[in-house]
């Protein structure tokens, strides 16, 4: 089955009801967002009755809240510890965002493994493993899906053997996954147009078992730029087909595929996007207008 949204917005006053509805005026069956702005520490409190009515309202669209993301905030690093205070709060606060994602219901928070900021790769590797076995430590039921990353900077988690190492050394296998993204992944050196054999070698590193999530980007940058800038599906590096050969490849039938291309001019164009997959039919007309 197809499972296939996008990023949505979150705000304080409908919170995941407004989420819902946002991603149901774009044609999707499943959704992702941050819980406040990605940015900054700021979060409202967690309305149950507002959740309660978001899934009841679920139901009646046949949407599964076992396929709804959350994504952590880019201001937690668990890689780099140089300023203890900051390395705690990053901790602190990843273990806050967990509480919430219980509060509403949902199973999957996406994580950027974090960036080491000159500690090394073999240290920041540690730090994020030390960092994840700590929050496990809470008696929760979220599975932290680490997101493959471009590279870019002193990024972690830019391929398959580095968030293997990471995979390994935490204690807790089952509140542990991977996102893969599409435009990270060509970023960081890994051809999308030969998508069975990145799955193999993924699987033969990591193991298909640990993808709950995919990221679908196009990107503005050739194979192996570590940049991380996404297109809008068809407008980039990959193309169109390639990205509906991901999308639709058997071996990742029932994982949500999460659009998070970029807005044309003040508007998200995902109901347009999403469109183009279910019909399997590049639109050349998506920029003009907007």
């Amino acid at each position: 089955m197809l499972i296939i949204g996008s990023h949505v917005s979150f705000n304080s006053n409908d919170q995941l009801l407004g989420s819902l509805n946002q991603a149901l005026s774009y044609g999707a069956n499943t959704f992702m967002f941050y819980t406040g702005a990605p940015q900054n520490t700021n979060r409202s409190k967690i309305n149950s009755s507002v959740t309660e009515k978001a899934i009841e309202k679920m139901k009646e669209n046949n949407i599964d809240l076992e396929n709804i993301i959350v994504h952590a905030p880019y201001i937690i690093n668990l890689a780099n510890n140089k300023e203890e205070s900051k390395y705690n709060f990053s901790i602190r606060f990843l273990k806050e965002e967990i509480k919430r994602c219980e509060e509403i219901g949902v199973k999957y928070l996406v994580l950027h493994p974090g960036s080491h900021v000159g500690v090394g790769i073999e240290e920041g590797l540690q730090n994020i493993i030390f960092a994840l076995n700590e929050v496990n430590k809470s008696n929760n039921n979220i599975i932290i899906l680490l997101e493959t990353m471009a590279g870019k900077g002193t990024e972690l988690g830019i391929t398959f053997e580095q968030l293997k190492t990471i995979i390994d050394g935490v204690n807790d296998k089952d509140k542990i996954g991977v996102c893969l993204d599409t435009c990270h992944l060509n970023d960081a050196g890994y051809d999308i147009s030969k998508f069975d054999d990145l799955l193999d070698q993924f699987d033969k590193v990591i193991g298909l078992n640990y993808v709950h999530c995919i990221h679908i980007n196009d990107s503005k940058n050739p194979i192996g730029a570590h940049k991380d800038r996404h297109e809008n599906i068809g407008y980039g590096t990959l193309g169109f087909n390639n990205i509906i050969d991901v999308i639709y490849n058997k071996r990742l039938d029932d994982i949500p595929k999460i659009l998070e291309t970029p807005w044309i001019g003040d508007y998200a164009p995902y109901k347009e996007e999403i469109e183009m997959i279910r019909n399997k039919k590049f639109n050349p007309n998506l920029k003009e207008g907007h």
